[in-house]
């Protein structure tokens, strides 16, 4: 059953509730009718992929973002391949550092 936020609007007071979908989503505490909360859902996808897959990374990659957003997942995706082979991408077949460089007083990957 889904769960539904209600707050009193005397006290500001918040309870949530459970009831089905096809209820009147009312509540009422003693003659006083509480004020529906309407939150955002929160929901995440497309949070993991496997690192060695071509096909998943085309599927994930071809919705709508930067050219930046793309390059930063296959980077990601190429640590996390080179993290189980002893910092070798086996895909492009180069080591990957993971350390940083002074340049002018700024951090940058190299």
């Amino acid at each position: 059953m889904p769960n539904y936020i209600f707050k009193s609007p005397e006290t500001g007071e918040e309870r949530e509730v459970f009831q089905a979908i096809n209820d009147e989503h009312v509540y009422v505490v003693a003659g006083l009718q509480w004020d529906r909360v309407w939150t955002c859902p929160q929901l995440s996808m497309d949070t993991k992929i496997d690192p060695f897959s071509e096909k998943q990374f085309l599927e994930k990659t071809s919705k709508p973002g930067t050219i930046g957003d793309m390059w930063d997942r296959a980077a990601d995706l190429q640590q996390e391949r080179a993290s189980g082979n002893k910092g070798i991408d086996p895909i492009s077949g180069k080591p990957v550092e993971t350390k940083t460089k002074k340049k002018k007083d700024l951090d940058i990957w190299v």
